[in-house]
């Protein structure tokens, strides 16, 4: 089997990308060399790589397979490089992150700090669902990833970045207000406004219904913590979202956090990565920037930062 590292760049492009005119836009080629490409791959491998419905291209289990290895051996060589560069005492790079959307709130600002610091370094932020990530943890599409409850059925090392605290929100005119200790029996005849399943905040709310034997009357489910605070504020509802989604605050546009048995529900956001991966150099110093960071906001927020192999 005869295939260039150039020709599986070009795959890994198509994988991504979906389409052959994207995949020859991302390595500058014309489509028609793109092709020929995909071809030539084909004939040495032997098998169908990808089929073409309805003008989209999905990848065969063999082509996901290669797809799967060229993305390996991008990542590989990659490290390669950086230690190359470190050893010749330049700082560049990329940097690749995949995040839960409810960490947007403190990410950013983290990644702006440590891009201060390493000017030449390139990064790419990923900002999705719980699922989203999980989904591109699984195809090792990136160096490191930030959510909470990470999955139990990848080996990994499993860092806690920081706590997660949930709350219930009310609207600022909400009666509920002004009580303290609520039982969750009397939000029983409430409407909730949740984030959509699969959400870390959804899973440990959801786990904290059950446990309680609570059935929340769920009036909406949104894919985004400003939705979720919108709706409440309308008078839609109670909501359940992160305290880090008002600032760390305990009322923020038109609603505030009420005081109700059980919570905020503990819950933290975690730094893992496949426990067989060789984080590259810039990946590495992302970690410790993160580490430095978090040490230095202690005095206002509890955080552990404790390194675990998971298997």
């Amino acid at each position: 089997m005869n295939v260039t590292f150039r020709q599986l760049r070009l795959f890994l492009a198509l994988a991504d990308t979906g389409s052959v005119s994207g995949a020859a836009r991302a390595l500058h080629v014309t489509q028609p060399t793109a092709s020929m490409q995909f071809k030539e791959i084909a004939l040495s491998v032997g098998l169908p790589l990808y089929e073409v419905i309805g003008k989209k291209i999905y990848l065969t289990e063999v082509g996901q397979e290669l797809a799967a290895t060229a993305r390996a051996l991008t990542l590989t060589w990659e490290v390669f490089e950086q230690n190359v560069d470190a050893i010749k005492g330049l700082s560049r790079g990329k940097l690749r992150i995949a995040v839960v959307s409810t960490a947007k709130y403190f990410m950013p600002r983290l990644i702006g700090s440590f891009c201060t610091q390493h000017p030449s370094i390139d990064v790419s932020l990923e900002i999705l669902n719980r699922d989203g990530v999980v989904q591109r943890l699984r195809e090792r599409r990136d160096d490191l990833y930030i959510m909470s409850q990470p999955p139990v059925d990848i080996d990994l090392v499993d860092e806690i970045l920081m706590p997660n605290p949930i709350v219930v929100i009310a609207p600022l005119a909400d009666p509920l207000a002004k009580k303290r200790g609520i039982p969750l029996k009397d939000l029983s005849a409430r409407r909730f406004i949740l984030r959509e399943p699969g959400s870390g905040t959804r899973m440990a709310a959801d786990q904290y219904f059950r446990q309680r034997r609570f059935s929340p009357d769920v009036r909406l489910e949104w894919g985004s913590n400003e939705a979720v605070k919108e709706s409440v504020a309308g008078g839609l509802g109670l909501g359940v979202i992160s305290q880090h989604a008002l600032h760390g605050m305990s009322k923020e546009h038109g609603v505030r956090v009420l005081d109700v048995d059980g919570f905020p529900l503990p819950s933290a956001w975690h730094v893992v990565h496949h426990a067989g991966q060789k984080l590259s150099p810039v990946a590495s110093a992302f970690k410790q920037h993160l580490q430095r960071s978090m040490d230095e906001r202690q005095s206002s927020i509890p955080l552990l930062l404790i390194s675990k192999k998971r298997i």
